[in-house]
């Protein structure tokens, strides 16, 4: 699958198999990609903290305030991605250019995840609804979380849906 069959198919998956797994070698290279996403300075300001078995159910659950995410607990394999302190050269690039690289980072490193995920036939779904505090507990983690991402295969009857994007004259601007 070349780079824009990836960007065509995938999708956020809300309709996860409850009853089928995600095979290591798959879930070793989703990771794999994880650490080749880029990142400022190459400082790669953020841990993954891959959650299954009944600490999955549990991070799902905090991910369900106000009637959101009740797809979460059927998904085999939620991803933590917490925020960890910058490496100095980003550190102190952050602070004079007043730019927040480490939201920056966390967002190429989410989007290098699915990718890789659809790629390997996984589904995901990058969860920003979630209560830190209680998946910091769960995780045993001192550092802030910023999102969650499911993964796991979608349903069988679980389609492809029509992308909804804007145009790209209203996206796109080229200036000479």
């Amino acid at each position: 699958m070349n780079f824009t069959e990836i960007a065509e198919t995938r999708q956020s998956c809300r309709n996860y198999n409850p009853n089928r797994d995600i095979e290591q070698e798959k879930l070793d290279r989703i990771l794999q990609a994880a650490r080749l996403s880029p990142s400022a300075c190459n400082g790669q300001p953020y841990q993954i903290t891959v959650c299954r078995g009944e600490t999955a159910k549990k991070v799902a659950k905090a991910t369900q305030g106000m009637g959101l995410n009740k797809f979460a607990p059927d998904a085999p394999v939620l991803l933590v991605i917490s925020e960890m302190p910058y490496n100095a050269t980003a550190a102190m690039g952050a602070k004079v250019k007043k730019n927040d690289y480490r939201s920056i980072d966390i967002g190429i490193l989410a989007a290098y995840i699915t990718a890789e995920a659809t790629a390997q036939g996984v589904g995901s779904c990058i969860l920003g609804w979630l209560d830190d505090s209680e998946i910091r507990k769960l995780c045993d983690l001192d550092e802030p979380v910023r999102l969650v991402i499911t993964l796991g295969y979608p349903k069988d009857d679980d389609k492809l849906r029509q992308k909804k994007r804007k145009d790209i004259e209203k996206l796109v601007k080229f200036v000479e």
